[in-house]
């Protein structure tokens, strides 16, 4: 068993991290409509698997549980995640705490790239949206590197302002394609860029997560790179890291887990901008902590946000995006004051 006062306090604070994720993972299952109990919970996976013929759950509540809330929570929590890892390489890239992972234009690239198979994609649509929003996510990243880049090298603040201005133009390109849009069309492109969990299904759900996984273990051999680069690029470099591939490495990851999210939950704004500031408020700076919690934390917010978006306004449902926009602008507009006290 683990002694709590034998971890340091960061491994703590990660560990009661883990915990608060299962009960919000095990809230977001067990409330709505149909309700369904832990202790249902507990015995459900075991009649499923054939260990006991004794069935907690009612067929009901059996097909709610399999068919709707496990994958939906599970997307949630993969989908938190990656944009919280996200948000958290831009800021160590960026060396700064108001970087959004936004700021490369992949959000935008992936909205008209959803936009185009929907509005273009005629039958195809459905099935050929999320992955035209993870090719316009990676074409977008692509344009903005390749203006970026001069002599081999692509520093950040040309990198962030060529990001800006593609976004910029990626974003008149969906205005255009909902001015062309049908009703019907338009209406399930205003749902979805406002950002919702509604599509979950258990093939989303482990792509997303396998995405996670894979890219945290990326990271994991970055973090003392990005912990390097603190210090500023020219140091870094002196100290053998290797800049600019490291810059271009994690530009791709980021472009793919935001191309994923996006892809499949539509704009859900503002998680990978607050959650890596608490993940450092929690374990400190090294990007060894930083990083995993950023996930774990970002996981349980977005799980926590979309139990309320389905259930505070029930039968109707709010869309998360709104609702994480709600709570996360505050919390922008504190963070500039508290890095810019003149504002």
């Amino acid at each position: 068993m683990i002694r709590l006062t034998a971890l340091s306090p960061p491994g703590r604070a990660q560990l009661f991290g883990l915990v608060a994720l299962c009960v919000v993972l095990t809230l977001a299952v067990s409330l709505g409509a149909v309700s369904i109990s832990p202790g249902q919970l507990l015995f459900a996976p075991l009649s499923r698997l054939g260990l006991t013929e004794l069935s907690a759950l009612t067929p009901a509540q059996e097909a709610v549980l399999w068919a709707i809330r496990l994958p939906r929570a599970l997307l949630a929590v993969g989908v938190g995640g990656a944009l919280g890892l996200a948000g958290a390489l831009m800021q160590g890239l960026t060396r700064n705490p108001l970087a959004d992972p936004g700021l490369l234009g992949v959000s935008s690239g992936a909205a008209l790239g959803g936009a185009a198979a929907t509005v273009l994609g005629g039958a195809w649509s459905q099935i050929g949206l999320p992955v035209a929003a993870i090719f316009g996510g990676l074409i977008v990243w692509a344009v903005v590197m390749a203006a970026a880049r001069r002599d081999g090298a692509a520093p950040i603040s040309t990198l962030l302002l060529c990001g800006v201005a593609v976004s910029a133009l990626a974003s008149s390109g969906t205005g255009l394609l909902l001015f062309i849009a049908s009703d019907e069309q338009l209406r399930s492109l205003t749902f979805w860029t406002l950002g919702s969990l509604s599509g979950a299904s258990w093939s989303r759900a482990c792509l997303v997560l396998g995405a996670l996984a894979v890219g945290l273990g990326l990271t994991a051999r970055a973090a003392r790179s990005l912990n390097a680069l603190l210090l500023g690029e020219a140091e870094a470099a002196q100290l053998g890291v290797p800049v600019e591939a490291l810059k271009l490495g994690l530009t791709v990851l980021v472009a793919v887990l935001v191309g994923l999210s996006v892809a499949f939950s539509g704009f859900i704004g503002f998680i990978g901008l607050v959650v890596p500031p608490l993940a450092r408020l929690f374990v400190g700076a090294d990007q060894r902590r930083v990083l995993p919690m950023s996930v774990v934390l970002g996981a349980g917010l977005l799980t926590v946000a979309d139990l309320v978006a389905r259930t505070c306004v029930a039968p109707a449902e709010l869309p998360v995006g709104v609702l994480t926009a709600l709570l996360g602008g505050p919390f922008f507009l504190y963070r500039l004051r508290a890095a810019s006290p003149e504002v």
